[in-house]
């Protein structure tokens, strides 16, 4: 049976698992994203929760330098020094007099402190910082959207220019030579893994996504991110970072879009990458007056879109991530075998992206109801969901990371009545409910592990399971072994050991082979055991 016919008899149902394949990335990171913990509470919590997300097995933390966070009131306009009086308008002249956006140094210095304070502290637990730098930008680094997209201002065509000077100063700021000027005061780590723009098939990250251009509506996004990434790469690329030492991702498209085309309407990211490598739906070139109502001569005027990887958030929503979305250039975990096919098909057309690169999973997860009354899946729903995505993530050899996104429930909007959905705008992905009390799916990060019938039997008639997992909780690169066990669901029947122990590889994955210790309807689980007494330390949510 292939891998790919394997993958489509994952179902809801907890047992349902892809027969166990060589994995071709003994090194895929997981990956953790909760901005809300990390970059917009204090010191403290975020602190705190380094640590849990340490705990948890958390190789990389995904950060977004929000351009208009790290630009407040760093170019203060002459409107804006109009309204001040006495010293707030002396600063503020002072501030636009000083004010270089490639200088880290010439941003006001508290705007950093957020970045510097967790870059070091993530340093100190042992855990990787990936930058995703991005707007929507400070208002005078955007052009002013016509009268009926005013909605969109925030992210109305932000200028390339100014984003390769705000992406200089980030990358110098973190070259690991420059001195915090009110912290530590020593140098501040380097990073070394970025990412340029997000979501940029999003109307509330990048405006328009279409526009008139002459008599042709056409996709306008594509184009706006083509040329931010290339002035992006610019500014990482004078500041010491490039893709021979650093890793630098493409990207961060969200999965799925619409229809319609209009300003706001979001856009399926299979269309998406085929505008911003200028190819036409049949496989062929834009050319003439089509070429250039999409900027194609950007390719010829700066060069390729250099990035040694592609990041991309696989979504499926409320729907298991074996379940297709209808329409092909939509992008989800049930499919991301064709987002490789795809980038390697316009590599091979316009040499205009690397061919082969790998795919960096960025943002993944489930919303759960409860809390959210609205929208989400069950709370067992979203641990056996996410153990399904990381099992997808660790079968693709070309997939380098997998991600979780949050650890904590956001909290919701209370100025909305309870009963409303918009109450519940926030997100509630999180492996915490919002009062930090743990969901199944902490177990199922932990430890996450499958079990499938393969409907063979042994020589004794026992059934024969194939078995997958991963220590996820146990330090990289540390031999550890894990032990299989089995129950019969009958009855308060104990758990027993089958087989020997597993030895798991480098990032605590392992597969195995066993057969139910009884010809009965059962369940497994892996477990980290006491090997001075037997005892059992920790285990997975079972399966089977």
């Amino acid at each position: 049976m292939s891998r790919t016919t394997r993958l489509l008899m994952l179902t809801f149902a907890l047992g349902a698992l892809l027969a166990p394949a060589a994995h071709a990335s003994p090194a895929q990171q997981s990956i953790m994203m909760d901005d809300d913990l990390l970059v917009y509470r204090d010191d403290n919590t975020a602190a705190r929760a380094l640590e849990s997300m340490k705990r948890l097995g958390v190789d990389t933390v995904r950060v977004t330098v929000l351009w208009k966070i790290a630009a407040e009131n760093a170019r203060p306009t002459a409107a804006e020094i109009k309204k001040l009086k006495g010293t707030a308008k002396t600063r503020a002249q002072r501030q636009a007099r000083r004010f270089k956006a490639s200088n880290p140094k010439t941003y006001p210095i508290r705007n950093w402190d957020r970045f510097d304070n967790l870059v070091t502290s993530a340093g100190r637990v042992g855990i990787k910082i990936y930058f995703n730098v991005t707007g929507p930008g400070p208002e005078w680094a955007h052009k002013k959207p016509p009268a009926s997209q005013r909605s969109l201002r925030a992210s109305w065509k932000p200028s390339p220019t100014a984003f390769k000077q705000f992406v200089q100063a980030v990358g110098r700021r973190f070259d690991g030579t420059y001195r915090d000027e009110n912290g530590s005061r020593g140098a501040l780590p380097r990073v070394r893994f970025w990412s340029l723009w997000n979501e940029p098939n999003q109307a509330g990250w990048l405006a328009p996504q279409w526009e008139r251009r002459g008599s042709q509506i056409v996709p306008a996004s594509p184009a706006l991110y083509r040329k931010l990434h290339q002035y992006g790469y610019r500014g990482l690329l004078a500041t010491g970072h490039r893709v021979d030492t650093d890793i630098i991702l493409m990207g961060e498209t969200a999965p799925l879009g619409m229809d319609v085309r209009s300003s706001k309407a979001p856009m399926r990211p299979g269309l998406f990458l085929r505008e911003v490598a200028c190819i036409q739906p049949d496989g062929n070139r834009y050319g003439g007056s089509a070429a250039s109502a999409r900027d194609c001569g950007d390719f010829a005027a700066r060069g390729p879109l250099i990035a040694n990887g592609f990041a991309h958030h696989p979504y499926t929503k409320n729907v298991s991530p074996t379940v297709r979305d209808p329409h092909p250039d939509s992008l989800t975990m049930a499919n991301i075998n064709d987002l490789g096919t795809l980038l390697d098909d316009l590599a091979a057309r316009t040499g205009s992206i690397r061919s082969g690169m790998p795919l960096f999973l960025t943002e993944f997860g489930f919303e759960t109801n409860p809390p959210d009354p609205f929208s989400g899946v069950s709370l067992a729903d979203q641990a056996r969901y996410n153990t399904i995505g990381e099992y997808q993530a660790w079968a693709n050899p070309r997939i380098a990371s997998q991600a979780q996104f949050l650890l904590r429930d956001v909290g919701p909007v209370r100025k909305h009545p309870k009963t409303s959905k918009a109450f519940w705008f926030t997100y509630q992905s999180g492996l915490f409910t919002q009062r930090g009390v743990a969901k199944p799916s902490v177990g199922a990060y932990q430890m996450p592990f499958l079990a499938l019938n393969t409907n063979t039997l042994d020589p004794t008639g026992a059934p024969i399971y194939s078995l997958w997992g991963q220590l996820r909780l146990l330090p990289n690169n540390r031999p550890a072994t894990a032990t299989l066990q089995w129950r019969a669901k009958s009855g308060a029947t104990p758990w027993i050991n089958a087989g020997e122990p597993v030895a798991v590889d480098a990032m605590g994955y392992f597969t195995a082979t066993r057969a139910a210790p009884l010809p009965l309807v059962g369940e497994w689980r892996s477990a980290i055991v006491n090997p001075a007494d037997g005892s059992v330390l920790t285990a997975s949510p079972a399966s089977g």
